[in-house]
């Protein structure tokens, strides 16, 4: 994943980019230029010079720079400030990104390129408290049992828990709002409150790769955007699980049925027996699971069934694309905008003056400003002659040695 490079190695990185020399990319109607800083003026300006002219740039274009450095791409995004004799002269990028999830520059979107997406597989709009990802629901989740079998799942769970826990529930927010601070966090974040010890404190590590953990600092900052003043964060989020402990709770967890994006219910287990093993991160793993194969089975029994939308393609404003993904946005308010979310799969039309490429897409980013969401998606499994073909296209050169990682579908 690209990360955001420290002011003092931003500093450090335009410094050996003017003594070193390291050519810059640019590219610009399918023609790639090199740029070299040739000043670094004060802390605002970088002033660029490009090894041949650059034909119709005006005054507040925003430029889209690649540079390799010591085998790592760093790329950034500046705007045009001044022209003065054969230098481009640019204002000082607050951001520089690192150890990038592509090895190609982004290009303003060609004038003669159309792109249309469509959802991969099913959406839905339903009436349950939602999240900011998308929780893919699958048949591989139902672990080769019945998957219509909503009872029998239930009680495989119940007779599952019997060694571990003294105590569970099942609650669907259908049938009821979220009202405690627990249904209330669990719904908002769509992550587990896991307390292994009442006698102890929330969890301050998420140890998952996906994050699925209300941490500390995460409770806190849930409880301060919920009015809490800074200074009594701590004593807030430590006095909640004492009283868990006070009210005969030992070990504690909620776990979110998630669908889509959406929280449809939670499952909560606890241990009120003193003595008892805590829970481990095997049981919430297990908890997980059931979650997973119940939110399928529910759809597999028609629960979802009404909430199904028609799958239409749409359009969204391309901002900038490269040999392996693209920037769009999409209005506010519209009612696709709200679940277009990390990880959702896009199905992508890309057409050309001289061929259509049809590749799937997932978002991996996603940012907003007052007038529309941003979604960066990754192109995956594109067809060979398509990727050559596109790259091609893109960049006006054919590809070559060099460009083994994008036939390789590494970018």
């Amino acid at each position: 994943m690209a990360t955001p490079v420290g002011r003092i190695e931003r500093e450090y990185l335009f410094k050996v980019l003017f003594e070193e020399k390291i050519p810059v990319k640019y590219i610009k109607d399918r023609n790639e230029f090199i740029l070299t800083l040739d000043c670094v003026a004060g802390v605002d300006e970088l002033y660029f010079r490009p090894n041949k002219p650059i034909t119709h740039l005006k005054l507040k274009d925003k430029l889209a720079l690649l540079f390799n450095y010591r085998g790592q791409s760093v790329d950034f995004q500046t705007q045009i400030r001044l022209f003065k004799d054969d230098l481009i002269i640019c204002s000082t990028p607050e951001m520089l990104y690192k150890n990038l999830d592509r090895n190609y520059l982004r290009i303003d979107t060609p004038s003669d390129l159309k792109v249309r997406f469509t959802f991969n597989g099913e959406r839905y709009n339903l009436a349950f408290p939602k999240v900011s990802e998308f929780e893919t629901v699958g048949v591989e989740t139902n672990g080769g049992g019945n998957s219509k079998n909503l009872s029998g799942l239930i009680s495989q769970m119940t007779k599952w828990l019997k060694d571990y826990a003294d105590g569970y529930k099942i609650v669907n927010f259908k049938d009821k709002s979220p009202e405690t601070t627990e249904e209330k966090i669990v719904s908002e974040l769509g992550k587990a409150l896991f307390i292994p010890s009442t006698m102890g404190h929330l969890p301050k590590v998420d140890p998952y790769p996906k994050k699925r953990i209300i941490t500390e600092e995460l409770f806190m900052r849930y409880l301060e955007g919920n009015g809490v003043g800074e200074k009594y964060l701590y004593d807030s989020c430590v006095r909640f699980v004492k009283n868990k402990f006070k009210d005969g709770i030992f070990s504690d967890a909620w776990i979110p049925i998630l669908f889509h994006e959406y929280v449809i219910g939670y499952i909560h287990i606890w241990i009120s027996e003193e003595g008892k093993l805590p829970f481990e991160f095997t049981v919430l793993d297990n908890m997980y699971q059931f979650s997973k194969v119940l939110a399928f089975a529910l759809k597999e029994n028609g629960y979802f069934e009404h909430g199904k939308m028609a799958k239409e393609a749409f359009e969204g404003r391309v901002l900038d694309i490269s040999a392996s993904g693209l920037l769009f946005a999409y209005p506010h308010g519209h009612s696709l905008s709200a679940t277009l979310l990390i990880d959702a799969e896009l199905m992508v039309s890309i057409e050309t003056p001289k061929r259509i490429v049809n590749v799937m897409a997932k978002i991996v980013r996603r940012f907003k400003d007052r007038s529309a969401n941003y979604l960066g998606c990754r192109f995956m499994d594109m067809e060979p002659e398509d990727m050559r073909y596109f790259f091609e296209y893109l960049y006006g050169r054919q590809v070559d040695d060099n460009d083994t990682a994008f036939l390789s579908g590494q970018v």
